[in-house]
């Protein structure tokens, strides 16, 4: 008969943005145990607030499923004598099987031992594996405590195991498990006593403790969203901060408290940040989006006293806000341009001078690459302004006190200063994406400033030696590539990323030869990981055919996406089998030249006149982007190569005719890559 578990790891106040990952775990580690361990279940769940993170598991089998196995022991020859009596092996290897040497079986030359293993009572195996569980979790900071050598992030005060009715004994750092649970800090009378695993959720209410997070998850949406209806608003919910509050809480109670509209003169992101980042505020919009002076909070507690902790969120907020006035009241004595000077004295990187010399350089790269983007007048002039300012804000009052707003504020303050709307725009859009899901710069300025900055940003720590390995890139250089390489697929952009590198390197002064080579296959291939990663949907083997070059990294997308169709078609095996011959035969190849002149047979002027003509049909698919057409091209290759082969000894004794007709394999080859490396294609 199965039978319900619940087993609560009570502790202090875990940090809200461990807990997701801790139920994950706690989950995941379960289901490996039982199963290992030959235990049945129906489901499991995980269940969590700050201070306790429980585990449910459903229809949890009494004890293991027996096993029969059959296990070979040493060869019938050594294993019995002359005889026909067990011999010392024979006898050593049931003594270790637990059998009599009489039960025995004799098969296949071998002997075998059968061996029936009897589950174990699955209460017994609890005992032990329950502590395991809690030792298994990984988190990213430990503690300990007291004089013990054990360590969790936070101290365990409780472990409630129960196995339906039953308690699994066991005692971990100092707690003994038991049935006794702790209620809410303040709601709650304290401790509380769980009858039986299937009590659990309802004990832990009458407690006010929420313990389901979905619920509790859905109880805080729905409290803001009327609370901010009964204020005339409508409440800015991003799930971030939504999870962040959900683990903050055990029985949440919303509220909403009110600030000075004076503050509403300020930037809305000025007002917004320290509400929501540095207090886990609910901002208020009205129905055109507008900032309201109205926040609305999640306690942790009941309807009592509501008035009093508006109160004090109120004064705390207030408090925030006034620093933010008198940062942005400060920083306004000086335009944007006169704080850039301030960046003379800021280190971008130790050894790669100051944040004012980065500038310098991004409006030069920007330059450059709008000139490569045959980008308009206007559109370079505020690309070139706009990456001059890009750095000025981070050495404001405003972004020194609430880092989060780089970027932000100098789009305000340049357009505070009279700047050029689309100039003030890309000033914060160089930054994007800022985090996972993040938007791209929307504008051509904007695009232009972001590329300069990460590729500057990628040269210049790769010219340190310091590129990221294993899970340590300290500089955030993954993400910015990985924002580069999607930026230029959206933007549609062909943009040559060694010409970028190249440039980047003068403006560093990198000269040596080696160091440069060496520099562009660093960022080739680090750039290679990113595009693997973006275009994941993509099948495996059509990825290692077309990222052999990387150099346009918008092409590269848009040629994953034509060669999986194509090696998707019913007749694409034969096309591709006979691309994969001229390669394997054009490595020897000494050069691609072609006399025509020096052909023998009819078979391989036919060749070379499909050549010219899919190497001329191609050029005009290629030069229009149909990677498709393309390639609709190079199949009209594939019955005169066949007929090549059959008709044409390639590897001739006559140096010239041998090297001619290499030549023209070289060129096929080099032709059909300009696309994609078949040979890299797996076919059934």
């Amino acid at each position: 008969m199965a039978k319900d578990l619940l087993f609560e790891i009570g502790t202090e106040e875990i940090p809200a943005h461990v807990m997701p990952g801790t139920l994950a775990q706690l989950k995941e580690h379960a289901e490996k145990a039982f199963k290992e361990n030959r235990i049945a279940f129906d489901a499991i769940r995980t269940l969590g607030t700050p201070r306790r993170t429980a585990l449910l598991v459903k229809g949890l089998a009494e004890k293991q499923e027996d096993v029969t196995s059959e296990n070979r022991g040493p060869s019938v020859k050594i294993a019995f004598d002359a005889d026909g009596k067990p011999t010392k092996a024979a006898q050593g290897f049931a003594r270790g099987q637990h059998v009599a040497p009489e039960d025995l079986v004799v098969k296949d030359g071998y002997v075998y031992a059968e061996v029936h293993e009897e589950g174990q009572p699955t209460a017994k195996l609890l005992e032990t594996l329950l502590p395991e569980l809690v030792c298994g979790l990984s988190f990213p900071n430990n503690m300990r405590w007291g004089d013990l050598d054990f360590k969790f992030i936070r101290p365990i005060r409780w472990f409630v195991a129960l196995y339906d009715k039953d308690v699994i004994p066991f005692e971990l750092a100092n707690v003994k498990s038991g049935r006794t649970s702790r209620g809410h800090r303040f709601l709650s009378q304290g401790d509380f006593t769980i009858d039986s695993a299937a009590d659990y959720e309802t004990a832990c209410e009458e407690n006010f403790i929420i313990v389901d997070q979905d619920k509790r998850k859905a109880m805080i949406r729905e409290q803001i969203e009327e609370v901010a209806m009964e204020n005339g608003g409508q409440a800015e919910i991003t799930d971030d901060l939504l999870e962040e509050v959900l683990y903050l809480v055990e029985y949440p109670t919303a509220l909403c408290g009110k600030f000075e509209e004076k503050y509403l003169q300020l930037p809305p992101e000025a007002v917004i940040t320290p509400m929501r980042d540095h207090q886990r505020y609910f901002p208020v919009k009205d129905a055109a989006g507008k900032l309201l002076p109205l926040f609305i909070t999640v306690r942790n507690g009941g309807r009592e006293y509501l008035e009093t902790v508006q109160h004090g969120n109120e004064r705390v907020l207030r408090a925030r806000l006034a620093d933010a006035q008198f940062f942005f009241d400060e920083d306004r004595k000086k335009s944007l341009e006169e704080h850039r000077d301030k960046l003379k004295t800021v280190v971008f990187q130790q050894g790669l001078g100051t944040m004012y010399e980065k500038t310098e350089r991004l409006a030069t790269l920007a330059d450059f690459i709008a000139d490569e983007l045959h980008a308009d007048e206007k559109a370079h002039k505020h690309a070139h302004r706009a990456a001059l300012l890009s750095k000025a804000d981070l050495v404001t009052g405003m972004v020194t006190e609430f880092t989060e707003l780089q970027g932000i504020m100098g789009r305000e303050y340049a357009k505070l200063d009279g700047e050029c709307e689309k100039v003030a725009i890309a000033i914060d859009e160089h930054y994007k994406p800022r985090f996972a899901g993040d938007s791209q710069p929307a504008t051509t300025a904007g695009r232009i400033v972001s590329t300069a900055d990460k590729i500057d940003t990628i040269v210049g720590t790769f010219s340190l030696g310091k590129i990221p390995t294993g899970s340590q890139d300290p500089f955030a250089l993954r993400r910015q590539a990985l924002g580069l390489v999607n930026m230029m697929i959206e933007a549609k952009y062909h943009l040559s990323l060694s010409a970028l590198v190249s440039k980047s390197m003068d403006l560093y002064g990198i000269a040596d030869e080696a160091a440069r080579e060496k520099m562009q296959q660093d960022v080739a291939d680090f750039m290679r990981l990113r595009l693997k990663n973006v275009l994941e949907s993509v099948r495996y083997d059509v990825l290692d055919a077309v990222l052999g070059d990387v150099d346009d990294l918008y092409a590269v997308a848009q040629r994953a996406v034509a060669v999986e169709a194509f090696v998707a078609g019913k007749d694409a095996e034969k096309d591709i089998q006979a691309f994969v011959r001229v390669g394997n035969l054009a490595k020897k190849a000494g050069q691609a030249a072609v006399d025509a002149a020096l052909f023998q047979n009819d078979e391989e002027r036919a060749l070379y006149a499909a050549y010219e003509e899919a190497d001329k049909a191609a050029a005009e698919k290629l030069q229009a982007e149909d990677y498709a057409g393309a390639l609709e091209a190079f199949t009209q290759l594939s019955q005169p190569i066949d007929a090549f082969f059959d008709g044409v000894m390639v590897m001739d004794k006559d140096e010239k005719i041998r090297d001619n007709r290499l030549g023209l394999l070289k060129s096929i080859d080099a032709l059909v890559k300009r696309v994609a490396d078949f040979s890299k294609i797996v076919t059934a």
